[in-house]
């Protein structure tokens, strides 16, 4: 056996212990648990079936080649040699298909996503391509039934947006969306324009996977606390509404700052 059907016998081995554990009664009171077995289920299903498919049509293109060697009649062999050789090109797409899926994914690609979108050159004509690049994004979350809330937002006055985070929670949302990120132009004739000249219009897009949650002990002995003015750091006590505090946690190395 070559490395390559011992990786996905492996894998087959990960996913039948997976459909063993989903089946447990003490999994079904434990949502996260069980949440965390339905996606490795449907991640690892993804390679399965067609591998499954794969191990069918090397045993179909055996069998078949088998027959015509041992069939006298010639048209008969003919054609078991036919049905050998269609059964080794569904395995040899098959093969590729699942190299493709072999390959190290992203670590990002199973996160959700928030995907902001911001109106670049063009005034009230780019505010109204970024929200339809926003509206394309939704109904793209649409017709993949993930779910989506507009979490920031900033009209313009003609009913574009000037900005708009929206956070897109579903299966591989980060791994789709991700090429999405750069500038988006746009050149025609906009809405806004009485004279009929073309204008480019550009929008950025930015996507990031969500962050995950992590558990922090805060104790005021780890905490580095700053008050200054907008112009740089200063002392302790700054009693002005331009100022900002930047909180720092040593150990981690997270920091806050709010103006």
């Amino acid at each position: 056996m070559g490395d390559f059907e011992a990786r996905l016998d492996e894998i087959e081995a990960r996913f039948e212990a997976v459909q063993a554990e989903m089946a447990t009664p003490g999994v079904a009171s434990d949502p996260d648990r069980l949440r965390s077995l339905g996606k490795a289920y449907a991640e690892l299903g993804d390679v399965i079936r067609p591998y499954r498919e794969y191990r069918a049509a090397l045993v179909e293109a055996a069998d078949a080649r088998e027959l015509a060697a041992q069939e006298p009649d010639a048209e008969a062999a003919a054609f078991y040699l036919e049905e050998a050789e269609r059964a080794e090109a569904a395995a040899s797409e098959l093969r590729a298909r699942l190299e493709h899926l072999l390959v190290p994914k992203d670590p990002n690609d199973g996160k959700d996503v928030i995907v902001e979108v911001r109106a670049g050159a063009g005034g009230e004509e780019a505010a109204l391509w970024a929200g339809e690049l926003f509206e394309m994004y939704r109904h793209l979350a649409e017709r993949r039934r993930w779910k989506t809330d507009v979490i920031a937002s900033s009209p313009s006055e003609l009913g574009g947006f000037k900005e708009v985070s929206l956070e897109v929670r579903g299966r591989d949302a980060y791994g789709r969306l991700k090429h999405e990120a750069g500038v988006h132009r746009v050149q025609r004739v906009p809405a806004t324009e009485s004279a009929g000249r073309i204008h480019t219009s550009t929008a950025t897009v930015a996507v990031m996977p969500e962050a995950e949650e992590i558990e922090v002990e805060l104790r005021p002995e780890d905490l580095q606390i700053d008050v200054y003015r907008s112009s740089g750091p200063g002392g302790q006590s700054v009693n002005t509404t331009d100022s900002a505090v930047r909180i720092v946690h040593r150990p981690t190395g997270i920091k806050v700052e709010v103006q």
